[in-house]
């Protein structure tokens, strides 16, 4: 397994640990109110699920499964791809201390970080869905190249 998709599985699992323990807490103060301002937890618990766990997950699966192009350089140029951990694991932290921090802007900000490291991946991994395509020779030029044969 890649050395990308080993960080992209291992920042999921702490993502769903973190999800799981905030779910659990806004669950228990649910059952037995014991502080209101667990469920401010809410927010980040869908991000860190979501987002975190689930996309990032896929994201290392998809990087690790992905046909490889050759020897020298299997996955095409991985500096894409680490790109994109780094923006999207940017972005869920924004985005989970943005209802926090009293800044109307910063979710939106922190979309428009993950959104960019989603399109990183895909242009870093895109050669490897849809490999490019030479032009066939057509019947035509392969007889004319034999013509000109001296």
């Amino acid at each position: 397994m890649p050395k990308l998709s080993r960080f992209f599985i291992r920042a999921a699992l702490v993502y769903l640990l973190l999800g799981f323990s905030f779910g659990a807490l806004i669950l228990a103060n649910k059952g037995i109110p014991f502080a209101p301002l667990v469920w401010a937890l809410f927010p980040s618990h869908i991000e860190f699920l979501t987002l975190g766990w689930l996309t990032q997950l896929a994201l290392g699966v998809a990087f690790w499964i992905l046909p490889r192009l050759g020897r020298d350089a299997p996955r095409g140029d991985e500096r894409w791809s680490w790109a994109a951990f780094v923006l999207v694991n940017l972005g869920i932290l924004i985005s989970a201390a943005s209802p926090y921090a009293g800044l109307p802007w910063l979710g939106m900000t922190a979309r428009i970080i993950q959104f960019g490291g989603f399109g990183l991946f895909v242009i870093g991994n895109w050669q490897r869905i849809y490999p490019p395509k030479w032009p066939a020779r057509t019947k035509q030029e392969s007889a004319s190249e034999s013509d000109i044969e001296v």
